[in-house]
């Protein structure tokens, strides 16, 4: 036998132990596998469990909004009517298209703007703000298509399209033409994001329709109705199968106003071409008769989401289209303010309607010439001369006889300095300067000389049309101020606001003003006959005397104004008139006139005929009507 050397002898180790690792290796992969079978076997009795009973329904549901698809039914808002009946603001069925966002793919937004005529930027930044709301908000796209956007919404929705697009039918304001009480009605529009964030819109939601002016924002909640739901099946492509139910949307209220429309269209065509406001009151009532503020705007534009070029003219305009003057409109009353001058003076016993002043057409006070309207003067003047001719002197003696704090404090009680709490959003306050007044907003004593401005209407007191209807209407009914409301109210109590005044001064005042239209008055010619209709002119500069002598131009012309009232005694209505850059008070005078003669006309041709009052369209077409 050969022998082998002991370097190269073979390993003489058994290889049993080789065996052995192997069946190790492969006994803990066993192991891991089994143990990893048990995980997925807990995991997926974890997840049945949770599937089947834990959160059942929550599944359940998710299940079956893959085969059942929601769409709203939107509620139409509640109608808006005159005090007649009438129909001012109505509705009509149109079609919305909406994005439902189960199904929504951001690279579609582009071409479906493109067919719809949207700005592509703007309805993208729109589908994230919809980002953080439950998947069952749908977006609305667009409202009141037009013709070829609903053929282009019939094409391409589906499954072939864009299946995110649903058609859906809506209703949809109509104003009155011509923007026709448009600062009263208001307009609705899409709520945005500022006012989703604020108090009054927070229980909205992103797409809703809401009030955004004058009554339709004031009365939002009673005007908007409970929109419905349709429920539908639908297959994997979103084609609808079957209709499962309908809940009907619930409407709106209706809401009756106090505006008299007959009233309304002759305020809106006295004041055409024209800037400024109408206010009209029932002064026994405080009903809201007409209220008018040109230039106006087309509410109707708004309906269907104004585009940012439409807007933006509205905005930029010089002439304010969007401002409501009648409530807004915070000017000088010049003369206007002067029966409340002498109601201060009356009351507080400085004078009486028998004191005289003589009017040379100006006169010195405090070192600085103060001049009348009259450069010739108008001679010797008592209280009722001086208000028949609007003489500055008169009152320019009466107010530093009474000095700013007397004047403010029957100013007051007539309601200016202060809102007069009407139903409508946006109303200012004016301005009555006092002592405490000037030392409160500008840290300075109050001079006497400046108590001669305020004393005829200028200065620092300013007024809004409805505040001098107000005012005006409360002292000529004894000291009985009814708050402004331009919707039916079924109590008066809470309207009532009563002034401890002289009804023998009220008769003084009045008289004044009976002479400013009837005798030898500043507003003579418009005299209507048969109507006891007292008035007071006014005419308010917009800047000082030196300031106008280096402008020129319309823009710098004096504001107009005019407030009458009729009957006499117990009136009925109370008119104030804002004619900005009228020149002249008498200018503002045949405004007041054409809506008081209305009124007179329809109480006495109703009295003799009862009939319903005509339409909007009779008046508006009515041959040789005075526009």
């Amino acid at each position: 036998m050969r022998h082998i050397p002991a370097e190269r002898q073979p390993d003489a180790t058994p290889t049993r132990p080789l065996l052995n690792d192997d069946s190790k290796f492969a006994a803990a992969k066993i192991a891991v596998f089994q143990y990893f079978a048990v995980g997925v076997f807990v995991f997926l009795a974890v997840g049945y469990w949770d599937l089947q009973v834990v959160n059942e329904e929550f599944y359940s549901e998710k299940a079956q909004q893959n085969q059942i698809k929601s769409l709203p039914i939107p509620a139409p808002r509640g109608r808006i009517l005159d005090r007649d009946g009438r129909v001012i603001v109505d509705n009509h069925s149109s079609y919305r298209v909406i994005l439902s966002r189960e199904n929504l793919r951001m690279e579609h937004l582009t071409p479906m703007a493109v067919g719809l005529n949207l700005d592509a930027t703007e309805l993208e930044a729109k589908v994230r703000r919809f980002r953080k709301q439950p998947t069952y908000f749908t977006i609305p796209l667009k409202d009141e298509l037009t013709p070829d956007e609903l053929t282009f919404v019939e094409a391409h929705r589906g499954s072939d399209g864009f299946p995110e697009m649903e058609l859906i039918r809506s209703q949809y304001r109509i104003y009155p033409r011509e923007g026709l009480a448009a600062h009263l009605l208001g307009y609705v529009s899409e709520v945005n994001d500022a006012e989703l964030n604020t108090q009054e819109w927070a229980n909205h939601n992103p797409g809703d329709l809401i009030g955004k002016a004058g009554v339709e924002r004031y009365y939002n909640a009673h005007l908007t109705g409970i929109d419905g739901q349709r429920q539908v099946r639908v297959d994997h492509l979103m084609n609808t199968r079957q209709v499962l139910g309908i809940k009907d949307a619930q409407p709106g209220r209706d809401l009756r106003l106090t505006i008299d429309l007959d009233l309304q269209v002759v305020a809106e065509m006295a004041m055409e071409g024209k800037r400024g406001a109408v206010v009209a009151i029932d002064p026994r009532t405080g009903e809201v008769l007409a209220l008018a503020s040109t230039p106006a705007y087309d509410p109707n534009h708004f309906v269907g989401r104004i585009n940012n070029r439409e807007y933006s003219a509205l905005i930029q305009s010089p002439y304010k289209p969007l401002f409501n003057r009648a409530l807004q409109a915070q000017q000088a009353p010049g003369s206007t303010f002067k029966p409340i001058v002498a109601l201060a003076a009356l009351e507080s016993g400085e004078i009486d309607e028998n004191f005289t002043v003589t009017c040379g057409g100006g006169a010195n006070w405090y070192g600085r010439w103060f001049k009348c309207h009259k450069k010739s003067g108008h001679g010797v003047v008592n209280l009722k001369t001086a208000i028949a001719q609007s003489c500055d002197v008169y009152f320019y003696a009466v107010g530093n006889k009474i000095g700013v704090d007397t004047i403010a404090k029957y100013s007051e009680m007539a309601g200016l300095g202060h809102k007069t709490g009407i139903d409508l959003p946006g109303e200012k306050e004016g301005v009555v300067p006092s002592s405490k007044w000037k030392v409160r907003t500008q840290r300075e004593k109050w001079y006497a000389g400046e108590t001669i401005s305020v004393s005829v209407g200028q200065g620092a007191v300013t007024v809004t049309p409805l505040q001098l209807a107000y005012a005006i209407g409360g002292l000529a009914s004894g000291g009985v101020w009814m708050r402004p409301h331009v919707v039916k109210a079924e109590k008066l109590d809470e309207f009532i606001r009563k002034g401890d005044i002289k009804p023998e001064n009220v008769a003084k005042i009045a008289a004044g003003m009976y002479a400013v239209v009837n005798e030898w008055g500043t507003a003579a010619a418009s005299r209507i006959p048969g109507v006891e209709m007292c008035g007071k002119t006014g005419t308010a500069q917009l800047a000082s005397n030196d300031l106008l002598k280096l402008k020129k131009g319309e823009e710098w012309q004096d504001n107009a104004w005019f407030v009458g009232f009729a009957p006499r005694q117990n009136p009925e209505i109370v008119v104030a008139a804002l004619y900005e850059n009228g020149a002249h008070g008498d200018q503002a005078a045949p405004i007041v006139r054409d809506v008081i003669k209305a009124y007179y006309d329809k109480k006495f041709r109703l009295h003799r005929v009862e009939q319903p009052a005509p339409s909007i369209a009779t008046l508006l077409n009515s041959p040789g009507g005075n526009r």
